[in-house]
């Protein structure tokens, strides 16, 4: 969610293989490969790289999704963390974590040690914007013999869930230019290497053989961005692809059955209004947007009850927090619209997004506004809602994919210093509950202290939760081991095949 320029890795790949050559050839071996070898995978993405392949914003996700690149840590089923590069850690006191490492190697044939991983931290830490893992935080880290040790600026008790984060994945120095920018290609520890791309339209991964974790099963991945979800639906359907993600909902019934998988997620579609400029910065003409819309339309129609109406910024794949949901407080008074103008902006990354917003656009109408709808592909899209161009976003957002905190997502995405703030919120009390939450280690009392602070948020009316996602993953009937993850963090690892 950040835009970070970084050394250009496709001057030498312009000249890569057609995307159909790259699918015959299989980025330099047999499409299916050869017993001993295993078969490549052939895999639909919705999103093309919006910032280059950075590893510390948006693209960081496509590279974990992939089995590029790894952290210290990973989440676990249940959400916990979980060991990954790092074997162990312990807190040693309020600001200071070590972590112990396992033994791996990077993609360049370098050994991951204490020293490499903190500069590679390190570079994270002076990443500009900042990753929206480590928004309102600060650290330092510093090899200790075999280990790093990580200090934070304020006690951070949830720091190993932190270091999860796709953002803050750990590459060998050869990754960085003299400016900082990072470089995935052959740099990181997974179980792929990134090996070819070919700007937005795909890529090829290796099996990277010397991986710490056992050696894939696939002998490689080769990568197509396609964001039309009916094409993606129609190549699986064909034979061409073995994994398609976010299937539209529209297509699912035209797959087979045992192809269509459906895994809760928590992912969530709000309607995020720009409370710092334009109409919108008027509190009543936020809660009569608010009052203007009608999830349940949203949920049955739109998603053909492959959703749930939106209940909140955490939906009911966050087990805990349906019972610990709280009353938003002070709301404004809904005003009357009176025609105002506003514009609604959203990407057709996933199909539902458009459709989504055109409902919007009437339900708004309907009430009083005048709306100008605006619809583009999302790494044209991101950069200006960043920038606050739109009086109004419809956003698909995993509320838990940059730290699996619950907090995490209310600090960057809600605070007055949030990285990834499109509702450009900026709100005293928002800012002090989310503040309180975080200085919280016990996990119940956290979690309580979370859904005040998303009372307080939603209080703002800057955001209206509109449904909580299922997302549907188009799987070939001879693919197996693909990784159905409800944080979106992972999807094809050693054990996916063909």
């Amino acid at each position: 969610m950040t835009t970070v320029r970084r050394r250009h890795i496709l001057g030498s790949l312009l000249l890569a293989p057609l995307l159909t050559a790259c699918f015959a050839s299989g980025g330099g071996s047999a499409g299916d490969g050869d017993a001993k070898d295993g078969a490549r995978l052939r895999v639909a993405l919705a999103f093309p790289p919006a910032e280059n392949l950075s590893p510390y914003g948006a693209d960081a996700t496509l590279l974990s999704r992939l089995g590029v690149t790894e952290g210290l840590t990973a989440l676990d089923a249940n959400g916990a963390a979980a060991p990954a590069l790092a074997a162990s850690w312990r807190r040693e006191n309020d600001r200071t974590w070590l972590f112990t490492l396992r033994e791996a190697t990077f993609q360049d044939g370098s050994a991951v040690t204490p020293r490499a991983v903190a500069a590679s931290l390190t570079h994270a830490t002076e990443a500009k914007p900042t990753p929206a893992a480590l928004s309102g935080v600060t650290l330092t880290a510093k090899a200790a013999g075999t280990a790093v040790r990580i200090t934070t600026g304020a006690p951070d008790p949830v720091l190993p869930l932190r270091l999860s984060s796709p953002s803050l994945a750990v590459l060998s120095s050869k990754a960085y230019d003299a400016r900082g920018a990072a470089d995935p290609v052959g740099t990181a520890t997974g179980p792929f290497e990134l090996t070819k791309v070919d700007g937005s339209t795909s890529a090829t991964l290796d099996r990277y053989d010397d991986y710490w974790g056992g050696r894939a099963q696939a002998s490689g991945v080769d990568v197509r961005f396609i964001a039309d979800g009916t094409a993606r639906a129609s190549a699986l359907r064909t034979g061409e692809l073995d994994i398609a993600e976010a299937v539209p909902v529209a297509q699912a019934a035209t797959l087979d059955k045992n192809t269509r998988k459906e895994t809760a997620t928590t992912r969530s579609t709000s309607l995020l209004l720009n409370a710092r400029s334009g109409p919108f910065k008027d509190a009543r003409l936020r809660a009569a947007a608010r009052a203007a819309v009608d999830t349940s339309v949203l949920a049955k129609g739109v998603y053909e009850g492959y959703a749930d109406p939106g209940a909140g910024i955490y939906g009911p794949a966050v087990t805990w927090a349906e019972g610990k949901r709280q009353q938003p407080a002070g709301r404004a008074k809904a005003g009357a619209p009176n025609g105002t103008r506003i514009t609604l902006a959203t990407y057709d990354n996933r199909p539902e997004l458009p459709e989504v917003a055109q409902v919007l656009k009437q339900q708004l109408e309907k009430a009083g506004f005048k709306v100008a709808l605006e619809v583009r592909e999302y790494s044209r899209l991101e950069s200006d809602a960043l920038r606050g161009k739109f009086d109004a976003v419809v956003l698909a957002r995993n509320t838990l994919l940059d730290t699996g905190d619950p907090v995490a997502v209310l600090a960057s995405d809600y605070t007055c210093d949030g990285g990834f703030n499109i509702a450009q919120l900026c709100d005293k009390g928002v800012d002090k509950a989310v503040a309180r939450a975080e200085g919280i280690a016990d996990t119940a009392e956290r979690q309580d202290a979370a859904m005040t602070a998303e009372a307080a948020v939603l209080g703002t009316d800057a955001v209206v939760p509109l449904v909580h996602q299922r997302i549907i993953t188009g799987v070939g009937a001879s693919v197996s081991g693909v990784l159905l993850d409800p944080y979106e963090r992972t999807l094809v690892g050693t054990g996916t095949r063909r």
